[in-house]
């Protein structure tokens, strides 16, 4: 069973993996407005990614012999005006959840819960392919810059993500 500050801290973790999932569905809705289709697929596929996160930290909770609490989920914004800024949103929101997941990481040390410690080392390294994979796409973006030819290049790649 968890501690009451293990348990608390988790359940704050699944809101903000449904939060993420809220934040890439409104980006994907955002760039559908805008015709950028696979930039759109993208977000849906990573909205997809922050909901098993959220259902394995949500499933630990419940394996854990504890309370799983649902709280209301943050209304993410609606609008980006530049596929540029989404993802620089996005880079800076993942470098958040990795701050997040690291303080998890440090509150399980302290409260020397070794099992919820090692439940966490995979969402440490998943954070730093998140990371990378927002990363690149912004380091893309800027290098392409006003080059209409290659946005919709850079669109047509970012659809093939399943």
């Amino acid at each position: 069973m968890l501690n009451e500050k293990m348990e608390k801290a988790l359940n704050g973790q699944v809101n903000a993996e449904l939060y993420s999932a809220y934040l890439y569905l409104s980006m994907a809705a955002n760039f559908s407005a805008q015709n950028w289709d696979g930039a759109a697929k993208w977000m849906r596929v990573q909205a997809g990614e922050e909901m098993v996160h959220a259902m394995k930290i949500h499933d630990f909770i419940l394996e854990c012999n504890s309370k799983a609490a649902l709280d209301p989920i943050a209304k993410p914004p609606a609008q980006w005006p530049t596929l540029l800024a989404a993802f620089e949103a996005a880079y800076a929101h993942e470098l958040k959840v990795t701050g997040l997941i690291n303080g998890l990481v440090d509150l399980a040390q302290a409260e020397r819960d070794h099992a919820t410690g090692n439940f966490l080392q995979w969402f440490v390294k998943e954070q730093v392919e998140e990371e990378e994979h927002a990363l690149g796409i912004v380091q893309q973006l800027r290098l392409i810059g006003d080059s209409k030819s290659a946005m919709f290049m850079l669109d047509r790649e970012l659809g093939k993500r399943v």
